[in-house]
């Protein structure tokens, strides 16, 4: 109801989808604009070769959670943005923001 988690388009959401490293970005970065928390930081995504493969509309929310150091690359040249995170990465991704962010 707030827009933080939305949907492929109108008709398909896909709750049982696995998520990935682009889509765990948005939903943190929306979450953190609902908050009303600090979103303005903003990473040079340029070291990673694999940049132009982000989604548009995570590039901003990508940008952002690299910045604060909540997704980091997969290696030191790759973010695999659409990549599906594995229950590891989801619960350090988690963790993370809750440390910067959630007090």
């Amino acid at each position: 109801s707030h827009g933080v988690v939305k949907g492929y388009d109108a008709q398909t959401f896909g709750p049982e989808d696995n998520i990935t490293r682009e889509q765990m970005a948005a939903i943190l970065y929306r979450y953190a604009q609902y908050k009303g928390y600090n979103t303005t930081a903003s990473a040079d995504l340029s070291k990673y070769t694999d940049q132009g493969d982000i989604s548009a509309y995570a590039v901003e929310s990508i940008a952002w959670t690299n910045a604060n150091n909540i997704i980091t690359g997969m290696t030191e040249t790759t973010l695999v943005p659409r990549g599906n995170a594995t229950r590891a990465q989801v619960a350090a991704i988690l963790s993370r923001f809750c440390e910067q962010f959630v007090k």
